[in-house]
């Protein structure tokens, strides 16, 4: 079985998930995007082997401490999708733009696309390219544990902002619709930021998104 653990970093609050195997203890992070001394102790204090990252986008506060993590224990770098490149190649510009450690650009692993798959452990998350936010940013959805991890396509009553470069209204909302949805109104969804919600109570009350 998944287990999962959010984490908000850096002064933007940014939710870092730690995802694991209750079999294998194997564990990824999911946007590290600082504190990292915070993230290694409650890894440590666990028990956990922490295996790979999976990275949704590359903006800085969910990127910025992706290369140092990496670097430092010799971990895998799993996503974005390509469309991102610009943004991680942006890393040391966006650190100095918004008052961040000096973050190290990367080169993922391997890059994802719409319907790759991820294992964890025993476990397995499915990808979907959910571009809008940022070209190339990817969601990863867990039906055995009916949760889907969003990085900033959407928000409990917001979605992700689309005035960056390369951001799309329509594309974010077609991504929604289209991509999240399917997953079910009983999933529950961990954004980037802020609290949990459910695609169901979204659909309902979100104003952006909200009968759709």
């Amino acid at each position: 079985m998944l287990h999962y653990l959010t984490v908000p970093v850096t002064e933007f609050q940014q939710n870092c998930s730690i995802l694991w195997c209750d079999q294998t203890l194997d564990a990824a992070v999911i946007d590290p995007g600082g504190d990292l001394d915070v993230l290694l102790a409650e890894i440590k204090q666990r028990g956990l082997h922490l295996t790979q990252i999976l990275q949704t986008h590359a903006h800085i506060d969910h990127a910025g401490g992706t290369g140092e993590l990496a670097d430092t224990f010799k971990l895998p770098i799993v996503g974005p999708h390509p469309g991102d490149q610009f943004w991680i190649d942006g890393l040391p510009q966006q650190s100095q733009m918004f008052g961040f450690p000096q973050a190290r650009t990367f080169t993922p692993t391997r890059w994802l696309h719409d319907g790759d798959t991820v294992k964890i452990g025993h476990s397995t998350l499915n990808v979907r390219h959910c571009p809008g936010h940022t070209p190339g940013h990817v969601v990863f959805h867990s039906p055995e544990i009916k949760r889907a991890f969003v990085g900033d396509v959407l928000f409990a009553g917001s979605i992700g902002r689309t005035d960056f470069p390369q951001g799309d209204h329509d594309t974010l909302i077609r991504s929604i619709t289209q991509r999240l949805w399917p997953m079910g109104d009983d999933t529950v969804f961990i954004p980037g930021h802020g609290p949990e919600s459910t695609f169901g109570r979204e659909r309902q009350i979100n104003p952006y998104v909200g009968g759709t």
